[in-house]
């Protein structure tokens, strides 16, 4: 067996759903996301977001991530939205970060997981639609990994991440080592561009 894969650890400890808190962190405030992705958490996102703006106080820029992750789809929107606030992500090293959550680390410019962070990739699973014909289902689940595939590529994430991923049944989790991390570019200092001015 790959000495890498493990059975996908309980989080009974986690939140059932995402919790969004702002804590202090080196003098400036830091977004804490926590808890699995579940289905509805990127509109409760989006309201957060509205919420911050709603009271004059900009998205903190550090953005920590401790998630068994969930909702593929919640993860892309989420991650896609985190890029626009053009925030730094990084596991630190007694959090996790599994399954779509890798979809959030991405998310940052830049980001980082410290040594002792467990970040890890599995099959992506899509929900089980006993409902749809074979073919539609094989549909469905394709679609989806093509908005995952997409989703790295806009990261700059390199997309070899995908094979381990792939190689890894949904109730096993592939940890990442840190030279994998750098290697799949899942980490990176890149910055952001800087913006053009108004």
């Amino acid at each position: 067996p790959d000495p890498a894969r493990r059975p996908l650890r309980d989080t009974p400890d986690m939140p059932d759903r995402l919790a969004f808190d702002i804590a202090p962190f080196n003098d400036a405030p830091a977004l804490l996301i926590t808890g699995r992705i579940a289905e509805g958490d990127a509109d409760r996102f989006a309201d957060f977001t509205q919420l911050l703006a709603d009271r004059g106080t900009d998205m903190p820029q550090q953005v920590f991530l401790n998630s068994p992750g969930g909702s593929v789809f919640d993860a892309l929107s989420i991650g896609r939205s985190l890029r626009g606030f053009r925030v730094a992500t990084t596991v630190a090293g007694s959090d996790i970060c599994l399954s779509a959550c890798p979809l959030l680390l991405a998310a940052g410019q830049p980001r980082q997981a410290d040594d002792t962070a467990l970040v890890g990739v599995h099959q992506t699973y899509f929900g089980e639609n006993t409902v749809l014909p074979a073919f539609l289902a094989v549909r469905e689940i394709q679609f989806g990994q093509s908005e995952v595939l997409g989703y790295l590529s806009d990261m700059g994430v390199d997309l070899l991440l995908l094979q381990p991923a792939l190689l890894t049944p949904p109730e096993d989790i592939y940890l990442l080592t840190p030279d994998e991390l750098t290697q799949y570019r899942l980490v990176s200092d890149d910055l952001p561009p800087e913006p053009a001015p108004e």
